[in-house]
């Protein structure tokens, strides 16, 4: 799914209004039926008092008319109007005048934010429909104020669209409403991928308002969100005929003294990605570890007892993944740089295998183009310095991926994914539960295995980004999230290509 900026979806508004076509107020009551309809499903007690905080814009317009479909619906709600700027939309004036008599649903009227507002009941539900994506400054003077006091009421909060006072897509300076869910009208908006708007957002949904699909095909965007479908439809069915040798050979350089575990999951997940060969060159210390934990896969040895420090023929691989649990010694650095120069494939890097590129950024120059990086936040910030904000990250992410034509997977909630081509997708699936040791091993695995198989580095990094995440998912249903650790991983993985088939099935 395309991601679009305010601009983008401003355009879009006007390409429906023009293209189906339909007045911009009956576009306005089918986005507030769409948010009406959401908002029902979530909080169905009628017995729970709402009150709208609406501005005088097109967000309040939103916010006056789900104040009368939930009317409509007998729920007692209470509409709070604040003109502080004296300025309205044509549209906020027509939703005005459509409400049902004052006697039915009470609207009070702000001028400014001078004296006391209104104190809610304890059980009541703020609806935020103050600003919505249409700000174009951070709030101040009394705007500010009724932030700060919004916030600092216990209540559930619930934004139109998005949290007033967050911007759309650029890092937010000024006060912003806390929320405890936001919905979106067609499409999420960037800043809910942003981690610092966590506790701003809340837990996020969106819907289609219905807006022109033309428009959509035709538009261009560098962000994607990354949902099932999508992933599954990149799966390749197995042929009756196919062997192992049709699903290539994968090598994985992991391990060392007391580090073993991190190969043990990164082999296991490979496997379970689908790979026909798996050989992993270890340390001697893990011979038998591996070839016990796990017998499938082929055990080559290094000429070091603890680490690793040399590089076998690398010509009957399709597919290289390295860096987990390797170490950091100065042979082992030695050994990534041959491997960088002398790989003939992209190459998958994580952990370890960061940290020696952070330490020697000229080797970046050797890195086979289509190359898979997947870092977490910290070994990101050891590869291309700290960021202001999460906004600003991201243009490095993306310039990054540009610069030296491979392949980024930031990890976190909703990981990113850049390419070479400046698009950058965010995942769908996962869940606070994998922020546990040994989960970036499992997911290198998985994208070394299918890169073996064929996949492409950018079909490889959305199929293998979304099925670990779905995994954990799945895994998360029998442990809980705080329960869930790597190993329950690999053991999801089954379950989620089962999972992706039934998506494809339907």
């Amino acid at each position: 799914m395309k991601i679009f900026t305010t601009d983008q979806i401003r355009a879009w508004d006007a390409y429906t209004i023009a293209h189906e076509p339909i007045s911009s107020i009956d576009l306005m009551n089918r986005a507030a039926s769409a948010f009406t309809h959401w908002l029902t499903t979530r909080y169905p007690d009628v017995r729970r008092p709402v009150w709208i905080w609406a501005g005088t814009g097109n967000n309040g317009g939103d916010g006056l008319a789900v104040a009368r479909l939930l009317h409509q619906q007998f729920y007692a709600v209470k509409v709070f109007v604040c003109a502080f700027s004296g300025k309205h939309s044509a549209d906020f004036d027509a939703q005005m005048m459509a409400l049902p008599p004052h006697a039915a649903i009470e609207v009070t009227v702000l001028r400014d934010a001078a004296g006391t507002f209104p104190e809610p009941p304890p059980d009541a539900l703020l609806i935020d429909a103050l600003f919505g994506s249409g700000l174009s400054r951070p709030l101040d003077g009394p705007w500010a104020r009724l932030i700060d006091v919004l916030n600092q009421l216990p209540n559930e909060k619930v934004a139109i669209d998005l949290p007033s006072g967050l911007f759309a897509e650029r890092a937010s300076s000024g006060p912003c409403l806390q929320c405890q869910r936001t919905f979106s009208f067609e499409t999420p908006k960037l800043a809910f991928f942003y981690p610092e708007n966590a506790d701003r957002v809340g837990d996020w949904s969106y819907g289609s308002i219905g807006l022109h699909p033309q428009y959509a095909a035709e538009t261009a965007t560098p962000f994607y969100f990354l949902e099932g479908p999508a992933a599954a439809a990149l799966v390749r069915p197995r042929q009756r005929f196919a062997h192992k040798g049709t699903f290539g050979h994968a090598l994985l350089i992991n391990g060392s003294q007391g580090k073993m575990g991190a190969a043990v999951l990164a082999a296991k997940a490979c496997l379970r990605a689908g790979v026909g060969l798996l050989t992993v060159q270890a340390p001697r210390c893990g011979y038998v570890i591996l070839q016990t934990a796990v017998p499938e896969a082929m055990c080559l040895l290094d000429e070091a007892e603890q680490y690793w420090s040399d590089l076998p023929d690398l010509q009957a691989y399709t597919a290289i993944g390295a860096g987990c649990g390797i170490g950091t010694r100065p042979e082992t650095a030695q050994a990534l740089k041959r491997l960088l120069l002398q790989a003939r494939v992209p190459l998958v890097l994580d952990a370890d295998a960061l940290n020696l590129l952070a330490q020697h950024p000229g080797w970046f120059a050797y890195l086979p183009e289509n190359s898979i990086l997947t870092p977490h936040p910290k070994e990101f910030e050891r590869l291309f310095g700290s960021s202001a904000n999460s906004a600003a990250r991201l243009e490095v992410l993306r310039a990054k991926a540009r610069e030296h034509r491979i392949f980024i997977v930031l990890k976190g909630a909703n990981t990113a994914i850049a390419g070479p081509d400046g698009a950058c997708w965010f995942n769908s699936s996962g869940n606070p539960g994998m922020a546990t040791g040994g989960s970036g091993d499992v997911l290198t695995g998985v994208l070394c295995g299918l890169l073996a198989q064929g996949y492409s580095p950018r079909e490889a990094c959305l199929l293998g980004v979304y099925l670990h995440g779905l995994a954990g998912d799945l895994a998360a249903t029998a442990t809980g999230q705080a329960g869930l650790i790597a190993g329950d991983l690999v053991a999801g993985l089954g379950k989620a290509w089962l999972a992706i088939a039934a998506m494809q099935r339907t």
